[in-house]
């Protein structure tokens, strides 16, 4: 790499770092992160106690001292299944806890009984509210229900399936009925909300009830910023998939939905919540979303869905699937919603991952247990099928090679005349059969196969907590760090080294001597490794694993054309093949001779009427003897 190259790598690198400086002195965080949860906890408190309140002197107002706001103490029903423990309070008929059996927190070594719960400490989810004659708000928790069962917990297995109903009468005669039907081996619960007789408690102007899903999924990884960095709210109506991102601190987002609606959901890194109406369904919903600071430099999103559903008199009945769990692509299948998915570009790096590679893998470890075995199978076997690609790719590499002390040759000998270096350089590759883009074509043809393996890799709830060394690489979903600094590293901001990572560089940095052979670009030998070894310590274990397998197997490809090929190319040998001019070499060549025919320079060479400097003595001595 040239001097000015250099510099213009690290002043980009000091522009990004400014850039950033600045974005982190302008933001709408509050001044500290513990700060704003404090302050979200003090709001979230005081609006419960405004709005139960409110609630309570409406209800005694229009029902003449009678109270709709529930004052008997909350009571619980547990549910236990195979794969799920639900927790529903009397309060609402909400649920307070929806625990998955078979998944662990980040913390599970300090705590090994802890089990995933997807709701927030506090939080009465899975409500409902409504506006009332008086204009007041009745939320679902502030209604009393009435459970239909007895006994704590409730136990179904298998197959089997447990209904479980909750009444509420409201002081108007109006009853609201919500029913939960749970099944042994599902994710899911089917959902009634059951309105009667409301006309005098909904007005006719404003005949909804909102059902909602209303803080989103409480983060079960160790990096908020990670969660954060996957989370979203999606809602699939039509032939669309409306998302949204809340991206800015302490600023709430809301997009609505209108129509054929198939689903409402959110989703962290491997977990989703959906509502999933009734097939046909048809009507109106909205989901929000907000930012908000997190210890340690993190940040966290919520995400409220909600559907808005018309109450026309009379008895009237709302039917919604709720689905609350990993993000595994055969269980979402069963749901239809393997578009929470982000597994890429959706015409081109979405079905590799999606139709190839998560079969592919499932397949492979069906007979091989350890995860980090099945990568390593898979990288193999991926880098089979890409063989055509790359060893057209090394054989580029190794043309280039070849000709290297030829180009070597003509930049020393017309280093002060760049359109005669231009023009001998496209003479070499015309002679010699070169394709200067020979090595680019197949690497970009792999792009789209590297970046769906990316988003397998990364996304796949499956590697979760999935060892591959018991001593080393304890799981493969998160970055194996060895070295921790107590400092971040400026511009790269980061304190963490991943052993894989490292491994991965040093791969990578012996794949770049072998095939870099232009003095110029000798620097990239050194600074791409290090680059990407900063870069890949934050990327999860199995990820770095499969690039680490992927350059060993390109590094032993490269040196066995190198020592063992039968077929070992020389100068003569390229020289006599047939040749072809490519694209690339077509479209260089007119330019040249374009430039040539207007009395032009390319780019980089002397200006028309510069002489050069050994021209410039020649004519000084031809006048000194003219003189004499």
């Amino acid at each position: 790499m040239d001097r000015k190259s250099l510099i213009g790598i690290i002043l980009i690198g000091l522009l990004v770092a400014t850039w950033v400086f600045v974005q982190s002195m302008f933001t709408n965080r509050d001044v500290t992160p513990e700060k704003t949860q404090a302050n979200k906890e003090k709001l979230d408190s005081l609006a419960s106690t405004i709005v139960r309140a409110s609630s309570a002197q409406d209800s005694a107002a229009t029902t003449g001292g009678s109270n709709a706001v529930t004052t008997q103490p909350e009571s619980m029903v547990t549910i236990q299944t195979d794969r799920l423990r639900i927790r529903l309070s009397s309060h609402g008929a909400t649920i307070r806890s929806w625990t998955l059996l078979d998944y662990q927190p980040w913390y599970k070594d300090s705590m090994p009984e802890a089990r995933v719960d997807l709701i927030h400490p506090g939080v009465h989810e899975f409500g409902f509210s409504f506006r009332q004659n008086n204009g007041s708000k009745l939320k679902a928790q502030d209604l009393n229900f009435v459970w239909n069962v007895g006994g704590d917990p409730i136990r179904v297995k298998g197959a089997d399936s447990v209904v479980v109903k909750g009444t509420a009468t409201l002081p108007t005669g109006g009853t609201i009925e919500r029913i939960y039907t749970f099944y042994g081996d599902r994710y899911s619960a089917s959902t009634e909300l059951v309105l009667s007789n409301m006309e005098q408690t909904i007005p006719q102007t404003n005949r909804f009830v909102n059902l909602e899903w209303s803080r989103g999924i409480r983060y079960q990884e160790s990096s908020t910023v990670d969660e954060s960095n996957n989370a979203v709210a999606l809602a699939s109506y039509g032939d669309e998939v409306g998302e949204l991102d809340a991206t800015d601190y302490n600023a709430p987002l809301e997009q609505s939905a209108n129509g054929n609606i198939k689903y409402l959901a959110t989703r962290t890194k491997y977990f989703a919540v959906a509502l999933i109406p009734p097939v046909g369904f048809d009507g109106s919903a909205f989901y929000k979303g907000i930012r908000y600071g997190a210890p340690h430099e993190g940040h966290v999103e919520e995400y409220s869905l909600t559907y808005k559903l018309p109450y026309t008199g009379g008895t009237q009945r709302h039917k919604m699937t709720l689905f609350a769990g990993p993000m595994q692509y055969d269980t979402l299948a069963n749901y239809g919603l393997t578009g929470i998915l982000n597994l890429g570009w959706k015409w081109i790096v979405k079905p590799i991952g999606e139709y190839f590679m998560l079969p592919t893998m499932k397949f492979i470890h069906n007979f091989i247990p350890n995860w980090g075995i099945a990568i390593i199978l898979f990288g193999l076997l991926l880098k089979v099928i890409l063989y055509p690609l790359s060893i057209t790719q090394l054989q580029s590499v190794r043309k280039m090679q070849l000709v290297a002390p030829l180009m070597n040759e003509v930049r020393e000998k017309y280093k002060d005349d760049m359109q005669r270096q231009q023009k001998e350089t496209m003479k070499i590759y015309s002679e010699y059969g070169i394709n200067p883009a020979g090595g680019c074509l197949p690497l970009i043809l792999q792009m789209p196969i590297l970046y769906a393996m990316y988003a397998v890799l990364s996304l796949n709830v499956e590697l979760r907590q999935a060892a591959f060394l018991p001593f080393w690489i304890t799981d493969l979903s998160v970055p194996d760090v060895i070295l921790s600094l107590p400092f971040k590293l400026p511009l790269v901001n980061i304190d963490r080294f991943s052993g894989l990572a490292l491994l991965m560089g040093a791969t990578l940095f012996i794949q770049q001597k072998q095939v870099v052979t232009d003095p110029r670009q000798k620097g990239m030998v050194y600074i791409m490794p290090v680059m990407l070894t900063l870069m890949f310590s934050t990327l999860p274990a199995g990820l770095n694993l499969y690039y680490f397998v992927f350059n060993i197997v390109g590094i032993l490809q490269q040196e066995y054309l190198k020592r063992y090929s039968k077929n070992k190319l020389t100068l003569a040998d390229l020289k006599a093949m047939p040749k072809k001019e490519s694209w690339l070499q077509r479209k260089m060549r007119e330019a040249q001779e374009m430039a040539e025919a207007q009395g032009r320079t390319l780019p980089g060479a002397p200006k028309q009427g510069q002489n050069k400097p050994n021209q410039n003595r020649s004519q000084q001595n031809q006048g000194r003897k003219k003189s004499r």
